[in-house]
């Protein structure tokens, strides 16, 4: 991604002490959204003298916190963080200028920032400064950690994750609507990570209503971890972004009882939705609404078989989360995902399975649509 290609001459010790940024930089994938997860690691003389990440939109910056911590031994020092330093004025001063004032003599960044007001900006500050600045090292592993946010300030719209849930042969649903539960409680408590890792959560009407869903964070069933790492308060909870084209949504659901920002997508609702030729909601213009003027740049999917097949079909899915129990629901049952019209083999849409793993009883799968697939796709729009 970065034009700066890895330099050969980082050290063993380059590789620690950015594996421990990284680190860093991961403790905020609950609490940052919508800006991007920092780590930052200050070292001098090989011992570190300061660390810090990025914790809340609004808050210092991971690199402000290092400094703070590292003090006037910051001067001669090595920095050591996960995104490129910002530039600008934004809610907070930049960073790359308090990295100047603390003489700092070396910059090591993972990646440069996407950011338009950033892009090299502010490497370029430092060197012009007279700042040792390499870029590029565990690159990959810092755009994992931040795709949202990437995709968002090279698209001007939102990274989307479908989650779905069938038994072995494919159902969601008996055929008389019922579906709870198909997975196990291990892979429900899953998906509240993933909830509370999002930006926010998309849903449907019809889903909402079908099963009172609340569709907000359990802090009850996320991970141990996560509730040693912080108070209930701390973690975010993503607003519940929700389709209603026909206004069916009732004040008497979970929905509107339940923790969490709700934005209601309706002629009455809080974001009035653009309506395509064929009477429906038009979803990439909705989606990039919300990454724009909500700053919603992960979106985390829960709904049906219809808005998963319109999803697909437009060419707006980046993920595939699905999980598979170990349950045989018949072929009268509900399919896991709506019509696609295909008619050819050719027209069936690949995926590359990126991650497969037992998840209590059931197996998780999470996969991509290839890359050549997405092309046809687009072609054909």
């Amino acid at each position: 991604m970065s034009q700066y290609p890895p330099s050969s001459e980082f050290t063993s010790q380059d590789f620690k002490m950015m594996s421990r940024a990284l680190k860093l930089a991961k403790r905020g994938i609950y609490t940052t959204a919508p800006n991007p997860n920092v780590g930052c690691v200050i070292v001098h003389d090989g011992q570190i003298i300061g660390e810090g990440y990025h914790y809340r939109a609004g808050e210092p910056h991971a690199e402000v916190h290092a400094l703070r911590m590292a003090g006037d031994k910051a001067e001669g020092a090595t920095v050591y963080v996960t995104l490129e330093p910002c530039s600008h004025y934004g809610r907070t001063p930049p960073c790359a200028e308090g990295l100047i004032k603390a003489n700092v003599a070396r910059v090591v960044c993972a990646m440069e920032d996407p950011n338009p007001k950033v892009a090299g900006r502010g490497i370029q500050m430092l060197r012009d400064a007279g700042v040792d600045v390499q870029v590029g090292l565990l690159e990959s592993d810092a755009i994992a950690l931040n795709q949202g946010f990437i995709k968002f300030m090279q698209t001007g719209m939102p990274l989307i994750q479908l989650k779905m849930a069938a038994s072995l042969d494919g159902q969601s649903a008996l055929c008389n609507g019922q579906s709870q539960w198909i997975t196990s409680p291990k892979a429900r408590q899953d998906v509240q990570r993933y909830r509370a890792m999002s930006g926010g959560i998309l849903s449907t009407s019809k889903t909402v209503i079908d099963d009172n869903a609340s569709l907000n964070v359990r802090w009850s069933d996320l991970p141990q971890s996560v509730q040693a790492q912080y108070t209930q308060d701390e973690v975010r909870q993503p607003p519940r972004v929700i389709l209603d084209r026909q206004n069916q949504l009732s004040g008497d659901l979970k929905l509107f009882n339940t923790d969490g920002e709700r934005i209601i997508v309706s002629q009455d609702g809080d974001m009035t939705p653009q309506i395509n030729e064929d009477g429906q909601i038009d979803l990439a213009a909705t989606l990039k609404n919300l990454a724009n003027e909500y700053h919603i740049h992960h979106l985390w999917v829960e709904a049906g078989a219809t808005l998963a097949s319109s999803l697909i079909k437009a060419n707006l899915v980046d993920e595939l989360i699905v999980y598979l129990a170990p349950k045989l629901m018949g072929g009268d049952g509900r399919g896991l995902i709506g019509a696609l019209g295909l008619t050819e083999m050719a027209q069936v849409i690949d995926l590359n399975i990126t991650d497969v793993r037992m998840v209590g009883v059931d197996i998780r799968l999470t996969a991509t649509v290839t890359t050549a697939k997405k092309e046809a796709i687009c072609l054909q729009e």
